[in-house]
């Protein structure tokens, strides 16, 4: 875990969080161990931020081999000081570079969680149908996706979508089962099927907020206070007046139809 020095000039970014999202130790630590069971040989991580599920893959099938895209360099950075920090830098490699139209499969396992939008068309709606298409044509027959998507637990109210991001509309998720569905028609079976519980959620937002809440505490004056506490105080309303409890995380473990 990365810590914060509260004498820096910035405010931190996402120190205090393991994963990029509502995941759990124990959720992680199962769903590495089924995909390792498989012994992968190469395991692509779309969207993977700083790769901590990669590296955890990697520590798991040691003779596995990972590459990581994103295209935010600083969360690549901590990616590629964590594969030193834990002796698996000759094993992976993390690339700043965009994943729509990705030429890096076909691969035995991908990770693609919350980063689906990235192999979707910027300019359309993000449709996670176009993502599945694509998830199978990057990952080899009998091969496995660790696919990380949001759904509707069920129906936003007008009140709750006013509150989430701008533009918000019930349109933007499907709800579980048709989720589920798309992966199939895309060519896929589900073997697995599990959510975010509330624990994970409130752990992921609260860790998201926290090196900077503290920051701003003790920073009330500093040139950037107004503007990070602007930014911070709409992010953690969106969830609260917005998207908690109606909004969730799926977790699909998937394998390519022969």
């Amino acid at each position: 875990m990365i810590t914060s020095d509260s004498s820096s000039d910035l405010p931190p970014r996402l120190g205090s969080l393991v994963f990029h999202g509502p995941l759990s130790e124990a959720r992680a630590t199962r769903m590495i161990e089924r995909l390792a069971a498989t012994a992968p040989a190469d395991v692509l991580d779309i969207g993977c931020g700083w790769g901590e599920l990669l590296l955890r893959v990697l520590e798991a099938a040691p003779d596995a081999k990972g590459a990581g895209i994103d295209i935010n360099a600083e969360d690549l950075a901590r990616g590629r000081a964590l594969a030193e920090e834990r002796g698996l830098a000759d094993r992976v490699t993390f690339v700043e570079e965009s994943a729509l139209g990705t030429d890096r499969g076909p691969v035995d396992a991908i990770l693609c969680l919350g980063s689906s939008q990235a192999l979707c068309d910027p300019d359309l709606p993000h449709d996670p149908a176009v993502a599945l298409r694509e998830l199978r044509r990057l990952v080899r027959p009998g091969g496995r996706v660790v696919l990380g998507e949001g759904f509707w637990e069920r129906t936003p109210t007008e009140t709750e979508l006013a509150g989430m991001w701008p533009g918000a509309h019930t349109g933007e998720h499907h709800s579980l089962g048709a989720l589920v569905d798309l992966a199939i028609e895309a060519g896929f079976r589900p073997a697995w099927i599990e959510t975010a519980s509330t624990d994970e959620w409130e752990e992921f937002e609260s860790g998201y907020r926290y090196d900077t809440e503290v920051w701003l505490a003790a920073h009330p004056d500093h040139p950037l206070a107004d503007e990070t506490r602007e930014r911070v105080d709409r992010q953690r309303s969106s969830w609260l007046n917005g998207y908690r409890r109606a909004l969730g995380i799926a977790y699909l473990t998937l394998v390519a139809v022969a």
